[in-house]
C-alpha cells in the first residue's frame, strides 16, 4: 500500500480555504492554521472517494486534495491568529460495505512564538484492514489467487468481486511547518514531512511564499513540495505484466517458488513527486471572496500499484491466468481550481470547482457546495453535497483479451476507471467552556464505477463487473 496521505499541500498559506471572510481582516485570514476539524476532515479526505484500497497512484488522489483543502475552511479560528497555543485532537472511523475499515487519530500542535513566528507540529496514526478488490473480472465460478507473499492462497467465491484479503496496514505520519511573517504584506512557510508504513516510507519537503496588497484585498501566492518515497511491496515488486502463478502448477515448492522469483523484483523501488501551486484570492466585496489556483505535479519512478492484476480471458469471458498491472513510469498532472465564499446573515456559502486532467487521459471535475448556519454564538451546523465525475486513464483494461499480443501498458484498477462518486454530508459543532470546541461529522459517500465502452464477452456480461462502493465516515473533533 502506498501513500499521499495528508501530505501538505504547496500552499499552506493565503488561500481563501483558511480565511474566514465573516470576522477576521484578510491579513488575519492569511494566517489562520488548520483547526481541529480542518485537520479532522483532511484527516476522512485521505478516505473519501478511496474505494477499496489507498495508493498514491490512485486516480483519486486529485479529488482527494481538493477535499483536503476545500474542508480547510470550515473551521474559524480566533480573531488573533498569532495568540498562545492550540493542541487539536481527532478520531475518524470509515467503513466500507463488506471492505475497508479504517481509523485514524491526529494531534496537532500549533504554537505562537511572538509576533512573526508560527510553529506547527503534526502526528497521526491511522489502521486500515479489510479486503481490496485485486482487479480481477466477477466470474461464474469460484478463483483462485496467490498472496502477494507467494505463501498461500486467497479465493473469490463465484459471481462476487475478487478482494484480497490481507489488505491490512497501520501509518505513522509526522509533520512540522514554520510561518514567518517578514512583514504585513508577506509571510513564508518551510516544513518537512515523513510517513511510514509497512512497505512504504514517504519524506517530503514544503514551501509557500504570499504576498498582499491593494489594501490587503489582494493576496498572490505560491508554493512547492517535493518527496521522495521508498517502496517495498510485501513479496517484491512484480514485474510488470507477468502472469501470476500457482503452486498447484508445479511438483515442487523449489519449482514454485523459482517460477514465482522470476515475477519478482526484490529490491526497494523509488517514487519522486514535485507538486507546484500559484494563485490569487481576491475580496470581492464586504461579503465575498474568491480564488483561482494553478497547480502542476510531475512524478516519476514506480508508479505500480504491486497488489492489483488484470484478468485474460477468452471469448466466451472465462479467466484464463491473471497478469501483473504495469503503469507509466511518468505522470504530469495538472489540476485548475476555482472557489467562491460568502458570509450571508445567518451563515456562510461555499461553492468551489475543480477541472484536472495528465498525461494518462485522465480527466476529472469536482463540484463542491456548502452551507453553514450559526444556531447562536455557540453553535452551528453543516451541510455538504460533492460530487465527482472521471474519465478512464488510457491504459486502463476491465481484461485482456486471449491469444492477443500483451499491451505495453494495463491495469484493470476501478480507480484509474470510469466512476462518479457523490458525498453528503452533515456537521455539528458546540463550544464549550474555556474555549473549547467540539464537533461531530457524519457523512455518506457514493462511488459509482462506470463501463467506458468496454464488450463483455460471455458470462462476463451476466455480472456487474463495475459494481457501486457505500461507505460511512463518522468524525469527532475537539480544540483544546
Amino acid at each position: 500500500m502506498s501513500d499521499t496521505k495528508d501530505r501538505p499541500t504547496p500552499n499552506q498559506l493565503g488561500t481563501v480555504e483558511s480565511a474566514s471572510v465573516t470576522s477576521a481582516s484578510a491579513k488575519s485570514a492569511s494566517l489562520e492554521s488548520e483547526s481541529v476539524m480542518a485537520s479532522l476532515l483532511m484527516a476522512s479526505s485521505l478516505f473519501l472517494g478511496v474505494g477499496a484500497a489507498l495508493s498514491c497512484d490512485n486516480a483519486l488522489a486529485g479529488e482527494r486534495a481538493a477535499e483536503s483543502r476545500d474542508n480547510a475552511a470550515e473551521e474559524e479560528q480566533a480573531s488573533d491568529p498569532l495568540a498562545g497555543a492550540t493542541i487539536d485532537a481527532a478520531l475518524v472511523y470509515y467503513q466500507e460495505q463488506d471492505r475497508v475499515t479504517a481509523a485514524e487519530g491526529i494531534i496537532n500542535y500549533r504554537q505562537a512564538l511572538d509576533d512573526a513566528n508560527i510553529i506547527r507540529g503534526k502526528i497521526a496514526l491511522d489502521a486500515l484492514t479489510g479486503a481490496s478488490a485485486n482487479g480481477a473480472v466477477i466470474q461464474a465460478s469460484p478463483q483462485s489467487f496467490t498472496r502477494p507473499s507467494g505463501t498461500g492462497v486467497y479465493q473469490a467465491r463465484a459471481g462476487e468481486l475478487p478482494l484480497d484479503d490481507t489488505f491490512k496496514d497501520t501509518r505513522l505520519q509526522l509533520s512540522a511547518n514554520w510561518q514567518h511573517l517578514f512583514s504585513a504584506k508577506w509571510q513564508a512557510s518551510l516544513g518537512g514531512y515523513l510517513s511510514r508504513e509497512y512497505d512504504y516510507t514517504s519524506l517530503g519537503v514544503n514551501a509557500g511564499l504570499e504576498h498582499s496588497f491593494n489594501q490587503s484585498n489582494t493576496q498572490v501566492f505560491a508554493g512547492a513540495a517535493y518527496y521522495f518515497d521508498i517502496v517495498n511491496p510485501v513479496g517484491g515488486r512484480p514485474v510488470g505484466m507477468s502472469e501470476m502463478v500457482f503452486r498447484n502448477d508445479f511438483a515442487s515448492e523449489a519449482e514454485f517458488r523459482q517460477a514465482f522469483d522470476a515475477t519478482r523484483f526484490y529490491d526497494s523501488a523509488l517514487k519522486r513527486t514535485l507538486d507546484l501551486n500559484v494563485g490569487i484570492t481576491q475580496t470581492l466585496n464586504r461579503r465575498w471572496q474568491a480564488q483561482l489556483s494553478y497547480g502542476l505535479s510531475a512524478v516519476n519512478g514506480y508508479l505500480n500499484d504491486a497488489y492489483k492484476v488484470v484478468s485474460r480471458v477468452d471469448n466466451a469471458g472465462q479467466a484464463l491466468g491473471y497478469h501483473y498491472e504495469q503503469r507509466p513510469d511518468e505522470r504530469l498532472k495538472h489540476n485548475l481550481y476555482l472557489m467562491t465564499k460568502g458570509a450571508l446573515e445567518s451563515g456562510t456559502l461555499t461553492f468551489s470547482y475543480r477541472y484536472s486532467n495528465d498525461d494518462w487521459s485522465l480527466q476529472a471535475h469536482t463540484f463542491d457546495a456548502r452551507y453553514r448556519y450559526n444556531l447562536s454564538g455557540a453553535a452551528y451546523w453543516q451541510w455538504q453535497f460533492r460530487v465527482y465525475l472521471q474519465d478512464a486513464a488510457e491504459f486502463y483494461h476491465l481484461y485482456l483479451t486471449e491469444g492477443e499480443p500483451l499491451p505495453e501498458f494495463a491495469s484493470a484498477d476501478h480507480r484509474l476507471g470510469k466512476m462518479q462518486t457523490y458525498t453528503i454530508g452533515f456537521k455539528y459543532g458546540q463550544k464549550l467552556e474555556q474555549g473549547m470546541l467540539a464537533s461531530v461529522r457524519l457523512a455518506y459517500y457514493q462511488q459509482r464505477p462506470q463501463n467506458p465502452g468496454v464488450e463483455l464477452p460471455g458470462e462476463l456480461a451476466s455480472f456487474d463487473q463495475f459494481p457501486r462502493l457505500d461507505a460511512i465516515v463518522l468524525q469527532f473533533g475537539m480544540r483544546f
